[in-house]
């Protein structure tokens, strides 16, 4: 296939200071939940992205000096030359596939409280750190910002000699000290770095003026900030402050990465903000400066990529989300593939590694994270190493994910669905409220199962113990997904509540297959802490009914501060007139009214409820293999090899885990079963302890 001549903007070189990106797509910096920590693993991660034809592959943010230190969060780190080796595995798996290398290094400032080095914070002016730790940072000095500037300097030119082709002077998410000068709010100072804004932005300008100084002769400087903060005229916007400080320093650096700030504002799930989203902000830089901006909007459209670049909004597409969700999308769109595309869903599961300092995961990408851990890469898969074929029974994430896998090693594969419609809980709940873009989850997956010779899909076809026995498959992957608990039964209580066998008790299964509260009051008893109680809330809202949301947490959807929604939930809710209980367990129900147990007094009350949506637990569907592990003596004669459990047959979880499980069943057929999960382990060589790098 030959790329559509739409496209061929999208590959025209283009020039950054001293270096040249060979076309334009651009891999902003973003986290990983690596970091510092697997080296080998993330140098592998980024690696994959330049061969899959990003141009411009950058780090997260990286640490220059233990003052700046935002453990338990693994972000990159250059304090000092024992670093750079760790820091040039990954430049040079970048350039193996001619990409630039590029390294957002920066100085947390008052947003880190130091908690691994127990270092006292710096910032611009006595605060708070920003996030909720009862830690302050203390007022810089002028020596502090002269030992800043020497840190940056320093890591600059650590930088180059790990072979980085771009160095960021890094001043947005709420997260850099450069950032947090330039903000009234954060910056009381009297001295030439406070009061009016070109003061403000003195430090700016500075760390730009010495970056160039130590590493311009061969090395592009970028400077990435916040073109508005979202928050009015007490912070930076884009028609005042941002704008001011970016025509104020239009042609110093050699490129422009902007976006919004905080990091919640930039990476918004799909539920609030959709492609291009930021372009209202963003697109008023490309006046002010000749230099190439770079600016992101979770893209994953060629078309709406080639429109950001005629008309003159952005002269690179930058990514972060999209690369992860396929990292192989700039080839694709290349080589005439783009219904190939793995599309970013906006889930935020990415985000949630982070969050929880753990390898970078993603719901449409399984192999994410895994590239170095387990040899995996996004497009390439061993081919199978013995004949015989494959039965999935079950079309959902994981059902879907495992078929398409074990299709591409080459089995002959039968995927049995007992609905007509494919796609399981995804399809499910992506007509929920906001979630639409999660179908993107099934249409890829069955887009590719279609076209596929060695594939067969049943639709309508419930299997029984006796039809798989007689089907003759070799492997065998059950991925009947679960349910949910009706009966009470969760985290907070491991007792059927009274009263859960009522008829007006709904559970999301019920909503999803449209039996929807018909009266009101209706309370939501969320003890799932995830999307699901928001979303189902909406729903019942929409249908005119009043509703409240009941929970043990203390706050509505609390587990989506991990993807960067908790705060855009509780607004939304708010907004719609939905009322929240925290820190309340249900204990009973009898159908008109239901009992609540104050979890921080002990006391009981009660709230009117016509419908009761209870969301608690889940149970898997797994009669099929109860009955299947009943006829094991038969079978071998059936020809059956291995019979498996995936998805959330095996353990309920997130949609992203059920895609996982069901790929890495595919990867593991006719495989050693794998005995140790790899890590990356120091070593004792001599009595001294080693790292390889």
């Amino acid at each position: 296939m030959t790329r559509d001549p739409r496209y061929d903007i999208l590959f025209e070189p283009v020039r950054i200071g001293p270096v040249t990106a060979r076309n334009r797509f651009y891999q902003v910096p973003h986290c990983t939940g690596i970091g510092w920590t697997q080296p080998e693993t993330l140098a592998r991660l980024r690696g994959i992205k330049a061969e899959g034809g990003w141009a411009v592959v950058a780090t997260e943010e990286t640490e220059i000096h233990p003052t700046g230190d935002c453990e338990p969060f693994h972000e990159g780190r250059l304090w000092d030359d024992r670093d750079i080796p760790a820091m040039a595995i990954m430049a040079d798996a970048v350039h193996e596939y001619g990409a630039l290398a590029a390294i957002e290094i920066m100085h947390h400032g008052g947003s880190a409280a130091n908690w691994g080095t127990r270092l006292a914070p710096m910032a611009p002016s006595h605060r708070p750190i920003i996030y909720y730790s009862p830690v302050q940072a203390r007022r810089m000095d002028k020596q502090d910002i002269r030992d800043l500037r020497k840190w940056h300097r320093d890591a600059a030119i650590r930088s180059k000699k790990a072979g980085f082709d771009i160095v960021y002077v890094y001043a947005t998410h709420d997260l850099s000290i450069a950032q947090q000068f330039l903000e009234r709010r954060k910056n009381d100072r009297i001295d030439e770095y406070g009061g009016s804004l070109e003061n403000r932005a003195r430090l700016l300008r500075e760390l730009i003026e010495d970056t160039k100084e130590a590493v311009g002769d061969k090395c592009a400087v970028a400077v990435r900030i916040a073109a508005d903060e979202l928050i009015g005229d007490i912070g930076l916007t884009h028609d005042g402050e941002a704008r001011d400080v970016i025509a104020m320093l239009a042609e110093l650096p050699d490129l422009w990465d902007v976006n919004i700030s905080n990091w919640p504002n930039d990476s918004q799930t799909s539920r609030f903000a959709k492609e291009g989203f930021q372009e209202q902000y963003t697109s008023f830089v490309k006046s002010l400066t000749t230099k190439p901006v770079v600016g992101v909007g979770r893209f994953t459209s060629p078309d709406t990529m080639v429109s950001q670049i005629r008309r003159g909004i952005l002269d690179f597409i930058g990514a972060a989300r999209p690369s992860i969700a396929d990292p192989f999308l700039p080839k694709k769109i290349e080589e005439g593939r783009v219904d190939e595309i793995r599309e970013c869903i906006g889930c935020n599961m990415c985000v949630s590694s982070d969050y929880t300092s753990t390898n970078l995961r993603c719901t449409q990408n399984p192999t994410m994270g895994e590239e170095w851990r387990r040899g995996w890469h996004p497009e390439i898969i061993p081919p199978k190493k013995s004949e015989g074929s494959v039965l999935v029974v079950g079309a959902g994430p994981a059902g879907l994910e495992a078929a398409l896998a074990a299709a591409r090693r080459g089995f002959e594969v039968h995927l049995a669905e007992a609905g007509s419609d494919l796609g399981g809980r995804v399809t499910r709940e992506s007509r929920l409220p906001g979630l639409s873009e999660w179908a993107r989850v099934r249409d890829w997956r069955v887009g590719q199962l279609e076209r596929m010779a060695n594939v067969s899909i049943y639709r309508d076809s419930t299997l029984e113990a006796e039809h798989v026995l007689e089907f003759g498959a070799r492997h065998v992957a059950l991925a009947t997904g679960s349910t949910w608990r009706r009966d009470g039964i969760g985290r907070d209580s491991g007792f059927e509540v009274p009263g859960f066998d009522l008829q007006n008790v709904f559970t999301p299964d019920d909503l999803m297959s449209e039996r929807v509260p018909s009266a009101g009051p209706v309370i939501i008893w969320d003890d799932d802490h995830y999307y699901m109680g928001g979303v189902l809330a909406e729903r019942c809202r929409a249908a005119g009914l009043d509703v409240t949301i009941v929970t043990p947490a203390a706050m509505v959807s609390a587990w989506t501060v991990n993807t960067l929604e908790a705060v855009p939930i509780a607004k939304r809710i708010a907004r719609l007139g939905i009322d929240v209980v925290t820190y309340a367990s249900v204990v009973s129900f009898d159908g008109a009214k239901v009992v609540l147990v104050s979890g921080l007094t002990g006391e009981a009350s009660e709230l009117l409820c016509a419908s009761l949506v209870t969301l608690t637990a889940r149970l898997p569907v797994e009669a099929l293999y109860l009955d299947l592990e009943g006829t094991r003596d038969r079978w071998t004669d059936a020809g059956i090899a291995s019979l498996t459990r995936i998805g959330d047959c095996w353990a309920p979880s997130t949609i992203q885990q059920a895609v996982y499980t069901g790929h890495k069943w595919a990867r593991g057929l006719d495989e050693e079963p794998e005995l140790l999960i790899p890590r990356e382990l120091p070593r004792i060589e001599s009595g001294r302890l080693k790292v390889d790098l």
